[in-house]
């Protein structure tokens, strides 16, 4: 697999992780009740968050490719 596509595969699981974050980030705030699970979602979302982040500013750092 070329790197063009592998980086390609990353910002895309990046984008998934991002958006993963928003979802679990509104069930946090707005439907759950119980203090444990929204605090649980709520570090799984600040987890996606840290590592969709990183993923794409690794791909946008690492620059353009051939």
């Amino acid at each position: 697999m070329s790197v063009s596509m592998q980086k390609m595969w990353i910002s895309i699981v990046a984008m998934g992780l991002l958006a993963l974050a928003m979802l679990t980030i509104y069930i946090s705030r707005f439907k759950l009740k119980n203090g444990f699970f929204k605090v649980t979602t709520a570090l799984a979302a600040w987890a996606f968050m840290i590592i969709g982040g990183l993923l794409m500013l690794f791909v946008v750092l690492t620059g353009p490719t051939n």
